[in-house]
């Protein structure tokens, strides 16, 4: 009888105990937009924020999303969520599904994770200032491209909330297709950043180098008051004062001479000019002698100098003086006096502080502020959970069977205009390559540049083995530079979370002006010779 009891007991503990399982492992915020957002989501009431939310379709889906309509707008629209959830306890997963029907040139398709509305934020005015705790996604304008990971964490000390950016962020897909980003963050200081449940950064919130700026201040800082003395030498190398000009130096020689050993070639034309008036040419009949002034001819190569070796008064040609030695200047000699770089004393930093784990601040709302160039950018599935097998889930359930559907159209389109699958095994598996290379921190000036070649190379995939050398000569470059001396690169900026507009400024890759500056004197030395004008000044 007892053993009878104990059973059903037993199996009611083992249901209460999967249900409890699944409860725990279910979503705590999810927005599939099945419905339309007006009545539950909040649009900005902000003047600025003029550009128009539409609950759309997704293009060749029947499933709907939360669109941005218009191009070249700001635009501002919130979620309260039922009760704050915190970040502080456990594993939190951040996720949801963007697609960039067309295309992102400049403009935002991050998200903001709020902190509660008594920190200093009201729905109605939601901008670019309203406190969040964290901003996560997509950012593409000029030379920025990046899926952004930004926390806004408070200074024991201050009491100031301070953005922390993440270094190095991945880049941001560059099609039209359907994309999931998954930020997972763990209880034990690791975040993770997924793009199509593909890991492409793994980090953690203490480390130094990991974020900027780092979480954790540094124990000590440079002495704002210390002050380099004034007889600190830096110079590594001095001119030697004994040093004296050789007697046979010539400062005032040329750099070139005539050459005297020249011989003047036979048939050349002494008496005749390069140039000659157009024969054929004829006096226009409005001209006016009075207002035009005398008309003359135009000027055309004479044809008497193309059979000869050259016409007009003959020179000698110049050549390289063998006695020239140029500006003497005193052989450099150790500095006797050098005391190297100077730097400031380092002293205690008095804002800093020691941290187990970051204090998150709750998430009391999740909001889209962005202002983009594009229209098209539609928003899907936005999900928050406290297990990472919740949110594989809903990327195979939500976003995976669309992806392939618009994979497969895509190849479906390249097939029928001749370029078939071109990208399928080991060109993609190159690109992806490639992608991974340009994300290595000490290419980060040249990131954009190797980012353009990647995408056009994308575009255009039988220039594979192209792309790679050309991205093979950056790598090679810069490695030179770092290597012999030469320029390095310059160090990343810091990111910003204002938002882009239309008039930003991409900045020029590393090395243009001097190739702007050689593609024009090439342009000068090929250009053909001016002609006189038909018309004399008066």
């Amino acid at each position: 009888m007892g053993e009878r009891q104990i059973a059903p007991r037993l199996l009611l503990l083992l249901i209460a105990s999967f249900a409890l399982q699944i409860w725990a492992s279910d979503s705590l915020f999810y927005e599939s937009f099945d419905e339309t957002f007006e009545g539950r989501w909040i649009v900005s009431g902000k003047e600025d924020y003029q550009g128009v939310w539409k609950h759309s379709k997704s293009e060749g889906h029947e499933d709907y999303g939360l669109l941005v309509s218009e191009k070249a707008r700001k635009y501002a629209i919130v979620k309260e969520l039922d009760e704050p959830i915190t970040l502080k306890d456990g594993t939190v997963v951040l996720q949801y599904e963007t697609r960039l029907q067309n295309g992102l040139e400049c403009g935002g398709a991050y998200l903001k994770y709020l902190r509660p509305q008594d920190a200093g934020r009201i729905s109605k005015e939601f901008d670019n200032e309203s406190p969040y705790t964290i901003m996560f996604g997509p950012d593409k304008c000029g030379s920025t491209n990046k899926v952004h990971f930004i926390l806004k964490h408070k200074n024991p000390k201050s009491g100031q909330f301070v953005e922390h950016h993440l270094k190095y962020p991945p880049s941001v897909p560059s099609d039209k297709l359907s994309h999931v980003y998954t930020a997972i963050l763990k209880p034990d200081n690791e975040l993770r950043i997924l793009i199509d449940g593909e890991e492409k950064k793994k980090t953690n919130f203490l480390s130094a180098d990991d974020f900027e700026p780092a979480l954790i201040p540094p124990q000590t800082i440079p002495d704002p008051d210390d002050k380099k003395p004034e007889d600190w030498d830096e110079r590594p190398k001095i001119p030697d004062p004994d040093a004296v000009k050789p007697d046979d130096w010539d400062e005032d020689a040329p750099p070139e001479i005539e050459d005297e050993d020249a011989v003047k070639p036979e048939g050349w034309l002494d008496d005749e000019p390069e140039e000659i008036d157009d024969p054929e040419a004829t006096k226009p009949e409005d001209w006016d002698d009075e207002e035009d002034g005398e008309w003359e001819a135009p000027k055309i190569d004479n044809p008497k100098c193309e059979a000869a070796p050259g016409c007009g008064e003959w020179k000698r040609p110049m050549k390289k003086n063998p006695a020239y030695k140029g500006k003497w200047h005193a052989p450099l000699i150790d500095n006797p006096a050098y005391k190297g770089i100077w730097k400031p004393r380092e002293i205690p930093n008095p804002d800093h502080f020691e941290l187990d784990k970051p204090d998150f601040e709750p998430i009391a709302a999740i909001g889209i502020e962005i202002w983009t160039m594009q229209d098209g950018i539609l928003f899907d599935n936005i999900l928050i959970a406290s297990d990472e097998k919740v949110a594989e889930s809903y990327r195979e359930e939500t976003w995976k069977p669309k992806y392939d559907v618009e994979k497969e159209r895509q190849k479906a389109e390249e097939a029928a205009a001749g370029t078939s699958d071109v990208l399928s095994g080991f060109q993609k598996k190159v690109f992806d390559v490639l992608y991974k290379i340009a994300d290595i921190p000490f290419l980060e000036a040249y990131k954009i540049k190797i980012i353009d070649i990647i995408e056009k190379g994308e575009q255009q995939p039988n220039l594979t083995i192209g792309i790679l050398v050309s991205i093979v000569v950056v790598i090679a470059t810069v490695i030179f530079r770092i290597l012999f001396g030469g320029k390095k690169p310059a160090a990343p900026a810091k990111p910003t979370t204002e938002t882009k507009s239309d008039a930003a400024v991409e900045a020029d890759a590393p090395g243009s002006s001097d190739e702007k500056e050689g593609e024009n004197e090439e342009e000068d030395a090929s250009a053909p010779r001016p002609r006189r004008s038909t018309r004399r000044e008066t």
